[in-house]
């Protein structure tokens, strides 16, 4: 399984982000940043009207991406939309060996794992809404639970470009040594390189 990931993966990187709160800020300037990087990223810019599901369409997405980045932000844990996909990346992380690096932005990794402050009051929410599969609840606790375990990106009181930067920087890095096998030979880059166009988009550190 993991050879069939480094040799058909589509994409780069899966973001995963609350849009009301990051689309025109945070998200938005490090989905800037890492296109100019060449990093090639999945950004859902067209969500469904609520009450909507996700689409088959954004759950393939999920599996055919190297690494997922999960953007915590305040009302993340509000969205239905956003527990789904997360609770994909999980799977996909288990099952295919994705790589899952959480970002917490304007929230603390305790505040996510632990589903306090505002992340409490939007889990009893969704628990009254699927008090007949809660369930589905208790499995989207656990991929918040688990993925905020992974070690990630904390904003704090740091200059948000600068944060950007580093992000970049090291997912660039990450993606950089996934290009040679155990035996020093490039892996999958043909099939990249038809997806991407050209040889320029990409960049050996």
């Amino acid at each position: 399984m993991q050879s069939k990931i480094a040799s058909g993966w589509k994409y780069d990187v899966f973001l995963s982000f609350r849009g009301e709160d990051t689309r025109k800020n945070f998200t938005g300037h490090l989905y800037s940043a890492l296109d100019q990087k060449g990093i090639f990223t999945f950004k859902d810019n067209h969500r469904l009207e609520r009450g909507k599901v996700i689409s088959s369409e954004l759950f393939k997405a999920i599996e055919e991406s190297r690494f997922a980045l999960v953007v915590f932000s305040e009302n993340y844990v509000s969205s239905t939309w956003c527990l789904d996909e997360l609770a994909k990346i999980l799977e996909c992380m288990k099952a295919m060996g994705q790589i899952v690096l959480p970002v917490f932005y304007n929230v603390t990794p305790s505040e996510v794992r632990k589903q306090s402050g505002s992340f409490e009051k939007a889990f009893r929410d969704h628990e009254k809404n699927f008090r007949e599969d809660l369930e589905k609840v208790q499995s989207w606790r656990v991929a918040m639970t688990k993925i905020a375990n992974i070690s990630g990106w904390h904003l704090g009181d740091r200059e948000e470009s600068k944060f950007i930067q580093g992000i970049v920087d090291e997912i660039s890095n990450k993606l950089s040594s996934t290009f040679l096998n155990t035996n020093g030979n490039l892996v999958g880059m043909e099939s990249r390189m038809k997806q991407m166009g050209s040889i320029t988009r990409y960049r050996f550190e």
